[in-house]
């Protein structure tokens, strides 16, 4: 199975689209959220999807919590999963350098950083693409959904 983290390290240079663009360029403008009452066991069903890195846990406009795979061992099901999910690290700015995020993101092998505003608005979300070679778009996840609807079974 091949490694799913980005490649990283001395030399590994940026993608050709990334220079001169912000975060705000890049990001997914409509990530899924969940509202303050999620529990873990809420968080556990998300990641269960293996596209999904993080779990973006909001009241209202405000993101309160990021919760990512590692943060589910660190209370019971039924625990509000803002309680276990943190900010600091998995946040970023839209006017931060993309290109700067991207090192940041490849040097510390992270997929997910969650876009905010200076009062803590939830703005979109950065997604490394498993290659390390670029961004999700939001026509990328359209087409992923696209494609599992029609790959569906149809009702009888």
């Amino acid at each position: 199975m091949a490694d799913p983290r980005p490649p990283s390290g001395p030399g590994t240079a940026p993608p050709r689209d990334i220079p001169g663009r912000t975060v705000a360029d890049a990001m997914i403008r409509a990530p899924k959220v969940c509202g303050p009452r999620s529990t873990v066991a809420d968080a556990r069903a998300v990641l269960h999807n293996d596209h999904v890195h993080a779990v973006l846990i909001t009241d209202g406009a405000d993101l309160v919590a990021v919760v990512e795979r590692p943060d589910l061992d660190a209370g019971p099901a039924d625990l509000p999963a803002r309680l276990i999910g943190r900010l600091h690290g998995r946040v970023i700015g839209p006017d931060a350098d993309l290109e700067a995020a991207w090192r940041s993101m490849t040097d510390t092998r992270r997929r997910r950083l969650a876009v905010v505003d200076d009062r803590g608005r939830l703005l979109g979300l950065l997604c490394l693409k498993r290659s390390g070679l670029g961004f999700c778009s939001d026509t990328d996840i359209r087409a992923r959904a696209d494609e599992r609807r029609a790959c569906a079974p149809r009702p009888a």
